[in-house]
């Protein structure tokens, strides 16, 4: 343990309380519980907290479109958070929620206090109004054609086609992504915290250490852009805390998502005698304060948190660790190839010390993404850990059970060896407390090489075999569990699970960084159990299935045939789903039969410029060469649906009875491959 304990107070950021938590997501959570756990092995006062971010207009949308209140919504995905969270070992100190009694608290002083100083400035505002839902519509929420490329179907801040940023206001023939209909622009007053202010604090504070080179060097060209003023407010109807003092206003939701950092402390100090806030928030706290995120947030906590905090007379983060993204097999993860994989289909088929055990090995202190090879991933859990340290266990336990009544020798038989592993912890100790994950498993991992020679080299089951040998046998068995014993401790943050039940096996307590320079001797452990067992493919192969198949239960797929029929009207669908239907014009390139198929054909669809290949059954209707260069309308944005003739990429519309009398829908005369239909 180091001579002094530090008190430090760590953070996550707050996932969106409007979906449930992914692999990519867990990339953060696992490296801060790493980190974490560390510094408790180190003997520290080390606090871990993070909340729901549970405000916004995608939450209020949604909740509407389930038939529910927001609160509803947001307690049910906060048990769902929590209970993967748990799965995956993620150990929070605490764990609130941004639409708390605290937050509000919280929000209502940073914001008064910014107020009062001058730093919190009003003006009227041009917005996209939606004159259907009656509400100002998030950028987000506002879709058109991109005013540099002309892609279609693009969100009103930027273009995901070109890259191009721009303002709502530029976007071509915009649509409300809530109604569908023409947004209109009214005028409204809105609240700014008036970042400029802060220029040459913030110039210093990130250049302090506070940040990641790469990251101050970012930052750089926001300051040469020059600090404008946030908008802080938003108008009703909104799901968040309304503005002191201001009726029909409330704070945006990323104005009390990182105070939701304070809240989810201050609520674990209200509940808990001797921890005061002040000693971690006050403007003169001795205590490390630390965030860890993504680096698509970096600006909202590195310009905008630090100045909010020190306009509002709280202390600034100690460092904000700003981590990459994951891709799975060297492609942004993606729903269709089933490599969007969420935690709950991920445990439902794996052990979540896998993946932990995974990211740690990829990550290190820099910005940079990492990927999950699923093939590596296999192989690496199997030699490292199955082939590895859980090896070394079964190796050697085996004997001390069943001829020493499971009783280890009273010395060291290597004391010289004991002392490297001992003497490696230093260095693994430093790269767990620099974020080098990646590098302290690679030391963990060349010194459990070093004991699995240590035992070939002994072939205690050689030795056995001899008279006379116990002694020696006993011997060589107890160093090789005391190894694993320092192994199995090094690799605790990351594998607190398996440590548990090797611990158990050990009849050890748990164990702290400083249990570890005392060797087990004469020491009784228990019967060996298995502590980990091999990755085998077809668990991953049904754990991506599993993920398409989320995909295509959500929304159900509509097959072709499925408006070709008599069937009663079904439950009503409400107008902000209906709005999302994406309707083209299409013209009819091909058509022809599909083999060993009664009633369909193949159509080949141009959308003006994109091809789409669509099975529809109409083949009793219509002769291929009637269609062929014909106009028709169709689902574009309908999820590809994978059928025994191959994958159908939309659908076309078509009316009538069934049979010979199926008619397609034709668009008015002057209609082009590619419009949209209102």
């Amino acid at each position: 343990m180091n001579s002094k304990q530090r008190n430090i107070l760590v953070t996550s950021a707050l996932p969106y309380a409007n979906g449930p938590i992914h692999i990519g997501h867990l990339v953060e959570y696992i490296q801060t519980d790493i980190w974490v756990r560390f510094q408790k092995m180190r003997g520290h006062r080390c606090i871990y907290v993070c909340a729901d971010d549970a405000h916004g207009t995608p939450i209020m949308l949604r909740a509407r479109q389930e038939g529910i209140g927001p609160e509803q919504l947001i307690e049910r995905i906060s048990v769902e958070h929590k209970a993967d969270f748990a799965a995956f070992r993620v150990d929070f100190d605490n764990y609130h929620s941004t639409h708390s009694d605290e937050n509000q608290f919280c929000a209502n002083t940073i914001f008064e206090r910014n107020r009062d100083k001058g730093h919190i400035s009003r003006r009227v505002i041009t917005q996209a109004y939606d004159t259907v839902e009656q509400m100002f519509l998030p950028d987000r929420f506002i879709k058109g054609e991109c005013p540099k490329c002309g892609s279609q179907d693009q969100y009103g801040d930027n273009c995901e086609v070109c890259g191009a940023s721009y303002s709502p206001s530029e976007l071509k023939n915009p649509v409300s992504a809530v109604s569908g209909t023409t947004p209109e622009n009214r005028e409204s007053e809105h609240y700014f915290f008036r970042l400029g202010d802060f220029e040459e604090m913030l110039k210093q504070w990130t250049r302090g250490g506070h940040l990641q080179r790469e990251v101050s060097n970012k930052l750089d060209e926001w300051f040469k852009a020059g600090l404008q003023e946030w908008d802080i407010s938003r108008d009703a109807p909104y799901f968040g805390f309304e503005i002191p003092g201001h009726p029909e206003k409330f704070f945006y939701v990323w104005m009390d998502a990182p105070i939701g950092y304070m809240a989810s402390f201050k609520n674990l100090c209200d509940r808990t005698e001797g921890l005061n806030f002040d000693d971690f928030w006050g403007p003169d706290s001795a205590a490390e304060l630390y965030h860890f995120i993504g680096k698509d947030i970096i600006y909202f906590h590195a310009l905008f948190w630090p100045a909010m905090l020190h306009g509002a007379d709280f202390r600034t983060p100690t460092a904000i660790f700003s981590h990459g993204f994951l891709t799975v097999d060297g492609q942004k993860m993606s729903k269709s190839r089933g490599t969007f994989i969420k935690a709950r289909t991920y445990l439902d088929h794996l052990n979540p010390e896998y993946l932990r055990y995974y990211f740690a090995a990829k990550l290190g202190s820099g910005v940079e993404d990492i990927d999950l090879n699923l093939e590596d991933f296999s192989a690496r859990v199997n030699s490292d850990l199955v082939g590895k340290v859980v090896n070394i266990a079964s190796r050697c336990a085996g004997f001390i059970n069943k001829r020493f009544d499971g009783l280890l020798a009273a010395e060291i038989a290597e004391p010289g060896l004991f002392s490297d592993f001992l003497s490696a912890g230093n260095i693994i100790a430093e790269h767990y407390e620099q974020r080098e994950f990646s590098r302290a498993v690679r030391e963990i991992m060349t010194l459990a090489d070093r004991a699995n020679q240590y035992i070939d080299d002994k072939k205690p089951w050689i030795i056995a075999k001899q008279e006379g040998s116990d002694q020696s046998l006993q011997a060589v068995c107890s160093m090789g569990l005391n190894l694993f014993r320092l192994l199995i401790g090094y690799l605790r943050p990351i594998l607190p699970a398996t440590a548990e039940r090797s611990e158990a096996f050990l009849q050890v307590p748990a164990m702290s960084w400083s249990d570890l320079s005392t060797p087990l001797r004469a020491h009784r452990i228990a019967k060996f159990k298995p502590l980990m067992t091999r990755i085998e493919q077809p668990q991953i192969l049904a754990m991506v299935e599993s993920s398409k198949e989320d995909l295509e239960a959500s929304p159900p797929p509509v097959t072709p045939s499925s408006f070709l029929t008599d069937d009663p009207i079904g439950d009503p669908v409400d107008f902000p789903a209906f709005s999302r239907v994406d309707l083209r014009i299409a013209r009819i390139l091909s058509a022809g039969p599909v083999e060993g198929a009664d009633k369909l054909l193949r159509l080949t669809l141009d959308l003006g410029g994109e091809t789409r290949q669509v099975f529809a059954g109409i083949k009793a209707a219509y002769h291929p060469d009637q269609l062929e260069g014909r106009l028709t309308l169709m689902v574009a944005n309908l999820a590809p649906r994978k059928m025994r003739f191959g994958i159908s990429e939309g659908m076309v519309l078509a009316a009538g009875p069934g049979g010979t009398d199926i008619f397609l829908l034709s668009p008015d005369s002057g209609a082009q491959p590619g419009m949209r239909v209102k």
